[in-house]
């Protein structure tokens, strides 16, 4: 499940790169998934995994827990007024409102969709340490698929820099790795491919 180069990444005719010009991609990763059938699409599998997408192992969930009692406990984890701060929406055109299949602004767990098409959705989370989004892309190759997600974070404070630093570890260690085997399990369940 490796973190891969910016460069493939950014090879690829995503919405992300023109709509976040200017925000930091922070990392991306990828996971090959089998092929049992052409046109399977990100929306199609978001809607048939539902909620197992994002269940993390056990150690995923025990350092999520303690990251938000951390953060209730030092006020991170609260929103800024919607005054405070632009939110990724604003950037929305009418032809992206338009094409999204998910309403911008509705919660998925701790995050808010900005966009879903059918092959590429963003999520944004804004709090006290960082202005992030989460964007997960479902490309078919030859034969198989790829799914990618990338990580953009652009600062809030000047805290961003040391939070990151401080949970990069976590997350590239234990946390992505998690989720994108967490993908290929719920993939291989969903598509029959076990």
């Amino acid at each position: 499940m490796p973190q891969i180069s910016r460069q493939e990444f950014e090879r690829l005719p995503l919405r992300v790169h023109a709509f976040l010009a200017g925000v930091p991609l922070h990392d991306v990763w990828a996971v090959d998934l089998p092929r049992t059938r052409s046109g399977i699409t990100l929306d199609e599998f978001l809607r048939t995994a539902s909620a197992c997408l994002l269940t993390g192992s056990p150690v995923v969930c025990a350092l999520l827990n303690i990251r938000l009692f951390v953060g209730r406990l030092l006020g991170w984890d609260r929103e800024p007024a919607a005054t405070a701060w632009e939110t990724f929406t604003t950037r929305l055109t009418t032809a992206d409102r338009s094409k999204s299949l998910a309403p911008a602004g509705t919660r998925e767990g701790l995050f808010r969709v900005v966009y879903r098409f059918e092959n590429e959705q963003l999520l944004e989370l804004i709090n006290r340490t960082a202005h992030a989004a989460a964007l997960s892309a479902l490309v078919e190759t030859a034969n198989a698929y790829r799914f990618y997600f990338g990580v953009y974070v652009r600062n809030v404070g000047r805290f961003t820099p040391l939070y990151m630093a401080l949970i990069d570890p976590f997350r590239k260690l234990v946390v992505y790795p998690s989720l994108l085997r967490t993908v290929r399990a719920t993939w291989d369940h969903t598509f029959g491919t076990a």
